[in-house]
């Protein structure tokens, strides 16, 4: 992985925020006051929160497909009570498990727009904003030049055919090749466990309805300043993607990083992880090599919206949130 830049990357617009008001005084604020009490008792709006940042020419939005609750002994490595103590001790346990949240990435440079990852589209949790984040900005699917999948786990495919459809009718479709033979093979899904059995279904879906779909071997441009990186370990072909442009640098890396375990531990992985030697590996790789170049890293499971760096202290690593917004 060449150096990744230092320097804080700049423009960005605060998350979205539910708008309010102040009460007034005087004859109005018996009736603004019963007012503000009533709504209290509806149920909250919902927003769609999106985080914008500049690489260079490269403007990048990070959206949400929402969130899902994994339970705390879906981490292989660690018991159940030492995952819920590590979050404790985060001040993030939620009884029901460690949130994910499923983060996607619009990467725009005037010409072209890629979508990195496509939400899991209600097939997991809290899930299936997406759609809404786009329009929010102004975006329709078929407005989408590319979607490049990280890896064919139905969280990061599932938009692609949501309502057994081609969602995305103009974008190429960029996935590791190793990835495409590995969930398209019969016998891979025969011997299965049962919660990788969507995945499979989504994977024989996304080949069937994406005649424009491109199988990708190794690392290599999809634009220029838009390229490929090898992350193998999670899946077969688990990718990442680095943005780069006017000496500013991101790269996405998909699952390479959970919240709570990661990256405190390489020895800890999640129930979905397919080859955990090959995981151990690049993350025994990847964390120090991210904490010595200062790397801006987006992920897809971090809090919202994702953006952070790997560093190491006084010899242990550890997640630091970017401080992303109002840069110069």
């Amino acid at each position: 992985m060449p150096q990744l830049s230092r320097r804080a990357f700049a423009g960005a617009l605060p998350l979205g925020l539910i708008g309010g008001s102040l009460l007034g005084g005087g004859l109005l604020g018996d009736s603004l006051a019963r007012a503000a009490t009533q709504d209290a008792a509806k149920p909250p709006v919902v927003v769609n929160p999106f985080a914008q940042i500049r690489i260079g020419r490269f403007t990048v939005t990070a959206l949400t497909d929402g969130y899902a609750d994994m339970p705390y002994d879906y981490f292989p490595g660690r018991t159940g009570a030492e995952v819920e103590q590590a979050a404790i001790s985060q001040f993030t346990a939620r009884q029901t498990g460690v949130r994910f949240l499923f983060n996607q990435y619009l990467v725009e440079d005037g010409e072209r727009r890629i979508l990195i990852d496509a939400g899991a589209a209600g097939s997991i949790g809290q899930t299936g904003q997406l759609p809404d984040a786009l329009n929010a900005l102004g975006l329709q699917p078929d407005k989408i030049d590319a979607v490049i999948v990280t890896h064919m786990h139905q969280d990061h495919m599932g938009g692609l055919v949501l309502g057994g459809k081609n969602n995305y009718p103009e974008a190429d479709l960029y996935i590791d090749r190793r990835d495409v033979t590995h969930w398209t093979d019969p016998a891979k899904r025969n011997g299965a466990p049962d919660y990788l059995q969507t995945s499979f279904r989504m994977a024989e879906e996304v080949v069937r309805l994406y005649p424009r779909l491109q199988a990708i071997d190794g690392e290599r441009e999809i634009m220029r300043g838009v390229s490929i990186v090898d992350l193998t370990g999670h899946t077969p072909g688990h990718i990442g993607v680095r943005i780069e442009d006017g000496g500013k640098s991101m790269i996405m890396v998909s699952d390479m990083i959970f919240p709570v375990v990661h990256p405190a531990a390489t020895d800890v992985f999640f129930l979905f992880e397919q080859d955990r030697a090959a995981a151990k590996a690049m993350r025994d790789r990847f964390f120090p090599r991210a904490a010595s170049e200062g790397a801006l890293i987006a992920a897809t499971h971090m809090p919202f919206p994702g953006l952070g760096r790997v560093v190491a202290d006084h010899g242990e690593m550890r997640w630091q949130v970017a401080d992303w917004a109002l840069q110069d």
